[in-house]
């Protein structure tokens, strides 16, 4: 193996904190990750990995070799990439909430492979909050407020949310009229798999959001669950409109509190900060963006006067 191979595999060691894993990701058998490894550390005089029986994390000097390593391999794949005809190619790992994956990703995606036969992409669906670098992904998409972190994160759009419920609850409870009268009644929950707290009650008016914590009998960690929970009868909750589009237009569901609407909430794609990326990530992360943006233009028209 030659030098810059041992760097992809070192790189890989480090991003997945396992040598099985890496050796996975990279077709080899997990003997010969090893044995390179060590080479590596023989040819450079320095430990690069702690290992124990559960993980593996990069020493000091593995840290500084690590970053070194992933700027080399970046300058060798955009140099490649310029006489080759720039075209990006290899896997594309990419963590995404599964609401905005149905209705944002997955319809146009097949436009995208089309267009770059030569990337796969493995999507995965979470709303936890992972660790990309020990998890090899790429690039994170996610929605709503996002926690304090050392990744990169680039707001691609904002969407509207509603406060919403079923007629049938409505009809029982009555309808609020204002924020405080959500006292009288009950809310479904959103709670965070990260943090395990749950989200507040948001309204906006001209003098800034106000936040609430209101009286709620059931809450959840999953955005299917959310909305098919508000679609049962549990409660008040507040969604975002692209979610319930058609329950709205079916009248499955009823906007409520239409005068104190939620403030829109942000889609965010996240990435590491230290590593430079590739262009296939580019590639991915711009047609993102203008996957979002025509969206948000066919919906300005759609409620333009």
């Amino acid at each position: 193996m030659d030098r810059l191979d041992a760097m992809r595999l070192f790189t890989r060691v480090v991003d997945r904190r396992s040598f099985t894993q890496a050796a996975h990701d990279l077709d080899l058998p997990r003997s010969t990750a090893t044995q390179v490894i060590r080479q590596l550390e023989e040819r450079l005089g320095v430990r690069l990995l702690q290992r124990t029986t559960r993980t593996v994390r990069p020493t000091l000097d593995g840290e500084a070799y690590y970053r070194r390593c992933l700027a080399i391999l970046d300058d060798v794949e955009d140099a490649e990439g310029a006489f080759r005809g720039a075209v990006p190619r290899g896997m594309l790992r990419v963590e995404v909430q599964g609401s905005i994956a149905r209705h944002f990703l997955l319809p146009a995606l097949p436009r995208f492979l089309d267009a770059h036969p030569q990337i796969e992409v493995a999507m995965s669906e979470s709303d936890r909050w992972v660790d990309v670098v020990r998890e090899g992904v790429d690039c994170v998409l996610r929605y709503g407020a996002l926690p304090d972190s050392d990744l990169v994160a680039r707001t691609v759009t904002k969407l509207e949310r509603v406060t919403c419920a079923t007629p049938a609850y409505l009809e029982r409870f009555g309808v609020p009229q204002a924020p405080r009268d959500l006292a009288g009644h009950f809310t479904v929950g959103l709670r965070s798999l990260t943090t395990g707290a749950v989200t507040p009650f948001e309204f906006a008016s001209p003098t800034g959001t106000t936040r609430m914590e209101v009286p709620m009998r059931l809450s959840v960690t999953g955005t299917e669950s959310y909305r098919d929970a508000v679609l049962v009868g549990v409660g008040i909750a507040q969604l975002p409109t692209f979610h319930i589009e058609r329950d709205l237009a079916e009248g499955r569901l009823v906007r409520v509190l239409a005068d104190f609407p939620p403030p829109s909430a942000p889609v965010s794609v996240l990435y590491p900060r230290s590593r430079q990326l590739s262009p296939r990530v580019r590639l991915f992360i711009d047609w993102i963006v203008e996957r979002f943006a025509g969206y948000a233009a066919s919906n300005h028209s759609a409620h333009a006067p």
